[in-house]
């Protein structure tokens, strides 16, 4: 379909709740998103594309054609939301990872001795599953614990064929199992332990001690009193596990903070667990910066997370406010069988939860994010607010310095990469001026550069990706005179400083001002190319003023005693003169030797 059909058919939508699913031209979904009204959220991907995010604007730019399901409520389309971007996995939704990554505990329980033990994925397989839990060893720990509260064995054989096959194994001597290699131990002790077991990992732990309790009590009435120093040593051990929270975090939890950071190349999502006011266990989630709001991250980040858990919490903490937290919340509550509560605290010991776990979700972006991915992400950043093709992979930035009419001189920074490229800067020393003139500077800089370029001076490598110029509208339009005469097309951008010198805004040569305040590390990026710019203006400018300010200058230069001095300042009259003589001209007045030496020490090879 054309952009002007998909927009008619967004326009033909009805005005009720439902999912739409947008697809690329083989068919594939691509996103998946949900709407109050289907024909105000979908055609809004049609209309104004200037107010949409990068990814946004990748996205409608691969959309082929598109298909609605209508929904009898806004909570079943959050419901069927869910389970298509759980079935599809579309390239543009937020994703979680895979629940390879979340062990899960399975139960076998068709065989006759059932056992638990570690999958990396739920399976339709007849067994009973738990979980996912936050890692390998956490998972196996449980295992490991509820084995030994309950006796269970933990070796290798199979029940009943390896019954009274061989003695039982130093964990029934050490008290860890209750030996049901021996015929003698009945099924059904092994079947209550299990079903008890359950139970546990139901988050049922005061069950568990309640029906432990009783079997106590009617076994030491009984007068059997070997059974229930057993059992009361089973419910130390039960209890021991509850409080220790060995079970992971989010099961038998209470309370789940999230916290949100988003950084320029990553962002997380961090869920600290709480019970009984004590901290358990984190869980985080790391995925790729596309520009999603908060909400639209957490409200994804709520349906996938808690949606494959058996248990869940009955309070949430977030961040923000959302605007489907209703629906979500009815939704984790069917699926927990019991209320689950989404709370939005503004301060307070909630509020600070908060933070902490913002603060987790930081450090793990910080972690996982290298120098080079960040200075991609930057560069990424700036070729979108400058509307380029491309990242700038060189940059070149300009900028004038000068003391009154002497002594005017610019300095070429470079970047590449989003890197100082110190072997390519580049210093001018201007020529022909009256006085100090920084437009003018700025055309006899950027002429001389790229007639440099064109005459195929490899000191000034690859032309650049963009021109960053210290100035405004105006000397970016002088640039762009320049480029013309050479036939160039280079985009070109001014940068404007605010009242403390910094570097506020970037500003075409039509006038037209790009802000960049609102993105902290782009803001910081162009501050440092035009700090790193002015400061080698400056250090050239006072290199060059020092050596012409006085004749000591001639003092410094190999092979010119003091009678060649002498001879140099009665035939020139100044230092200035001095540097500003051409080879041939020096050559009239001293040996040739010495000519050259004093011709190449006032023009060293950074000056251009």
């Amino acid at each position: 379909m054309t952009f002007e059909e998909l927009k008619d058919k967004a326009h033909s939508l009805p005005l009720k709740p439902g999912v739409y699913l947008m697809m690329d031209q083989s068919g594939t979904v691509i996103y998946v998103g949900k709407a109050k009204a289907l024909k105000n959220r979908v055609s809004q991907y049609f209309q104004d594309q200037a107010s949409h995010n990068a990814k946004t604007r990748a996205m409608v730019a691969q959309i082929h054609h598109f298909d609605t399901i209508v929904a009898g409520s806004e909570f079943e389309a959050l419901v069927l939301e869910a389970s298509l971007i759980k079935r599809h996995k579309p390239r543009y939704n937020i994703l979680l990872k895979d629940d390879k990554g979340y062990p899960y505990i399975r139960l076998s329980v068709k065989d006759p001795y059932p056992k638990f033990s570690i999958a990396g994925r739920m399976a339709d397989d007849g067994a009973r599953y738990f979980g996912p839990f936050g890692g390998r060893g956490d998972t196996q720990a449980i295992i490991d614990a509820i084995r030994g509260a309950f006796q269970l064995p933990a070796c290798g054989k199979t029940f009943p064929r390896d019954q009274g096959k061989e003695r039982p194994c130093l964990n029934h001597h050490m008290g860890l199992c209750s030996g049901y290699c021996q015929k003698s131990v009945p099924r059904a002790q092994h079947q209550q332990a299990m079903d008890q077991a359950v139970r546990l990992l139901e988050g049922k732990l005061s069950e568990v001690e309640k029906d432990l309790t009783a079997q106590m009590t009617q076994a030491a009435e009984n007068l059997e009193f070997e059974k229930a120093a057993a059992l009361r040593d089973r419910l130390k051990a039960i209890s021991l596990l509850g409080k220790r929270q060995k079970v992971v975090a989010g099961y038998l939890a209470d309370t789940d903070v999230l916290g949100l950071f988003t950084g320029e190349v990553r962002s997380a999502v961090a869920v600290l667990h709480f019970r009984e006011g004590d901290l358990t266990g984190r869980d985080l989630e790391v995925f790729p910066t596309e520009g999603e709001e908060a909400q639209e991250i957490l409200s994804a980040f709520l349906t996938q997370f808690y949606g494959s858990r058996g248990l869940l919490p009955r309070q949430i903490l977030l961040p923000e406010n959302l605007e489907d937290s209703e629906h979500i919340s009815r939704l984790l509550s069917h699926q927990a069988g019991r209320k689950v509560e989404l709370v939005t605290p503004q301060r307070g010991a909630k509020m600070d939860l908060i933070r902490m776990a913002r603060e987790n979700a930081q450090e793990e972006v910080r972690r996982l994010t290298t120098r080079a991915e960040h200075t991609a992400k930057i560069l990424t950043l700036l070729a979108e607010k400058l509307e380029l093709p491309q990242p700038p992979k060189r940059i070149e930035a300009y900028d004038i310095s000068n003391t009154g009419a002497s002594d005017i001189v610019a300095a070429m920074t470079v970047f590449e990469d989003g890197k100082p490229k110190k072997s390519a800067y580049r210093c001018f020393v201007m020529k022909g001026l009256d006085g100090p003139d920084d437009y003018a500077s700025m055309e006899q800089t950027l002429r001389r550069r790229f007639q440099r370029d064109k005459d195929g001076d490899e000191r000034f490598g690859r032309r650049p990706d963009l021109l960053l110029i210290d100035g405004g509208d105006t000397h970016a339009a002088v640039a762009e005179r320049v480029l013309g005469e050479f036939g160039l097309t280079i985009p070109v951008c001014g940068m404007v400083k605010d009242d403390r010198h910094r570097t506020r805004a970037l500003i075409t040569a039509d006038s037209r001002e790009i802000g960049i305040q609102a993105v902290p590390a782009l803001f910081a990026f162009i501050g440092q190319i035009q700090e790193e710019t002015h400061r080698t203006a400056v250090g050239f400018h006072h290199k060059r003023h020092t050596k012409t300010s006085t004749g000591s200058a001639l003092e410094k230069i190999p092979g010119v005693g003091p009678a060649r001095r002498k001879q140099l300042l009665k035939a020139f009259g100044s230092v200035k003169a001095i540097r500003q003589a051409s080879l041939a001209r020096l050559e009239e007045v001293l040996p040739k030797n010495a000519a050259q030496a004093v011709y190449h020490y006032f023009n060293t090879t950074e000056e251009e």
